[in-house]
C-alpha cells in the first residue's frame, strides 16, 4: 500500500491487471504489476453468466484466495458483488469476509 502510495504523491502511474485465477496472479506477479483487480466481470468472462450480478461472495472469495496464492507482491482488489453492500451491516460484514 505504500508503494501505491507513493506513486500516487509523485503522480506515477499505476498498473492494474485483472486476473482470476492462480495462472492468471502468477503472471501478473512477474510482470512486475502494482495491482490485480479480482473483477465481478468473472462472472461473465469465466464462469459464464450473462450478467455480472449473478455472482456472489462465496464465487468472490474463491476466486480472490487464489489470486491471492498465485502472488506474492501486487495488491489484490476484489470486487464486491451485487447485493453484498446493500446496507451498511452487510457491507461490513462482507469487506470483512475479504
Amino acid at each position: 500500500m505504500r508503494d501505491l502510495l507513493r506513486k500516487k504523491k509523485e503522480r506515477r502511474k499505476i498498473t492494474v491487471i485483472t486476473a482470476y485465477d492462480f495462472i492468471g496472479a502468477q503472471v501478473a506477479n512477474s510482470a512486475m504489476l502494482d495491482c490485480i483487480l479480482v473483477g465481478d466481470s468473472l462472472a461473465n468472462v469465466v464462469l459464464g453468466h450473462a450478467r455480472t450480478n449473478q455472482i456472489g461472495m462465496d464465487e468472490m472469495l474463491y476466486h480472490c484466495k487464489s489470486v491471492t496464492r498465485g502472488n506474492s507482491r501486487c495488491f489484490v482488489i476484489g470486487d464486491m458483488p451485487f447485493g453484498s453492500y446493500s446496507t451498511v451491516d452487510r457491507a461490513v460484514q462482507n469487506a470483512i469476509r475479504f
